[in-house]
């Protein structure tokens, strides 16, 4: 077993890294006071993501793209996790669900949205629906022909910049053993249809700038041709395309505590209480100890998920385990740093206090904690009939 990065790897790594110190560390200030990336910003981070020929690399060669596999994109997530997740949204990596597109969906969303032409967002979360997917609300049913959509999403992140939305929306109900169970179709849907709304979301203490967006549809009509995939078959959809986005949360969250810990391990060398570094004294040297092994142990576990998908093997639940790991490794992670930084920890001098703000949302979306943990559990049980 293969544990170390190949060449190519590492200046994967190397690379990603210096983009991230050198385009997006320097206007993270910025964003963080006045919780807005100016378009100039944005759209100079996508221009220089095009030229590293990065933009859209979780897409494969046939569209142009650099087609890496699941365990190179990893890397990159990673170390763009240590960088401002509203700055990093314009590196570019669109959704993956977007290969489902067929004929001419590929020349309006697809072809456009790889090269950069064209932004898009994932609408599934509801008011009532966040967890229990199939308790969606928002839905189309058939007129004259067409869709007519009905309802509204909400927590919808990137939708301040999306041109286009991949919707989830009922479309029918079925009777079961277990009680009535919704069809789920997706829906793509162009900025400006008729009956179609963006609406400014929650201001949320976590990722500032990183907005989350509300959508209203009344009455808005849709033809045929906006069904990505099959009728009733978003649930297919769903699960061929979207379950890796959890190996995101998990890359990302481990980015982000390799740089916090890169703080809480020079503060404790460089500042001294009675007399010696902080760092000599077992309190916080056993702190720096399980840091480390805590942020190794979800990178490894991170990259033996993405490693299993280039496999094709099953990989659920090892990748719902590297998403809730990680996630709360992050959260232990930068409480401890806080804790080492002592007061100053909680001021906006040094961007502690922002690595502590932005974990807290790592383990709700895309699936909260106790969802990965249900997923884990199940896959385990339901072989022995349990």
């Amino acid at each position: 077993m293969q544990f170390g990065l190949t060449d190519e790897q590492q200046m994967i790594v190397d690379t990603v890294r210096s983009f991230v110190e050198n385009e997006i560390y320097p206007h993270e200030d910025l964003v963080e006071r006045s919780g807005e990336v100016p378009k100039e910003i944005a759209d100079e981070i996508k221009r220089k993501t095009i030229d590293l020929g990065f933009y859209a690399c979780n897409f494969p060669e046939d569209v142009g793209c650099a087609g890496l596999s699941h365990v190179d994109f990893a890397l990159v997530e990673r170390e763009l996790g240590r960088g401002s997740m509203a700055l990093n949204h314009f590196f570019g990596r669109p959704q993956n669900i977007l290969m489902a597109c067929q004929g001419d969906q590929r020349d309006r969303y697809l072809m456009p949205a790889v090269r950069g032409e064209r932004m898009d967002a994932l609408a599934m979360t509801e008011p009532d629906a966040g967890s229990d997917v199939r308790g969606m609300k928002c839905s189309a049913v058939r007129d004259g022909g067409d869709w007519v959509l009905n309802g509204s999403k909400h927590f919808i992140s990137g939708a301040d910049h999306a041109d286009f939305f991949i919707v989830f929306v009922a479309t029918g109900v079925d009777e079961t053993p277990r009680g009535p169970k919704k069809r789920i179709t997706t829906f793509l849907v162009d900025r400006g249809t008729p009956g179609f709304e963006v609406r400014d979301g929650y201001a949320s203490v976590s990722h500032r700038g990183y907005k989350n967006c509300n959508l209203d549809f009344d009455d808005c009509r849709l033809p045929d041709a906006q069904v990505l995939g099959e009728v009733d078959g978003g649930f297919a959809v769903m699960n061929e395309w979207l379950y890796a986005t959890r190996i995101t949360v998990a890359t990302m969250s481990v980015g982000r505590a390799r740089r916090c810990f890169d703080y809480a391990l020079n503060y404790a060398a460089e500042r001294k209480q009675f007399g010696q570094p902080i760092g000599k004294f077992q309190g916080v040297s056993f702190q720096i100890a399980d840091m480390i092994t805590e942020i190794d142990a979800a990178d490894l576990l991170t990259l033996a998920a993405a490693w299993r998908l280039d496999q094709n093997l099953p990989a659920n639940r090892e990748i719902a385990s590297a998403k809730v790991y990680a996630s709360e490794m992050l959260a232990r992670v930068t409480d401890a740093t806080l804790q080492i930084y002592g007061g100053m920890g909680l001021m906006n001098d040094f961007p502690i206090e922002r690595f502590w703000r932005d974990a807290r949302v790592e383990r709700i979306w895309d699936g909260t904690s106790e969802i990965q943990r249900h997923i884990i559990s199940r896959d385990l049980l339901r072989p022995l009939g349990a």
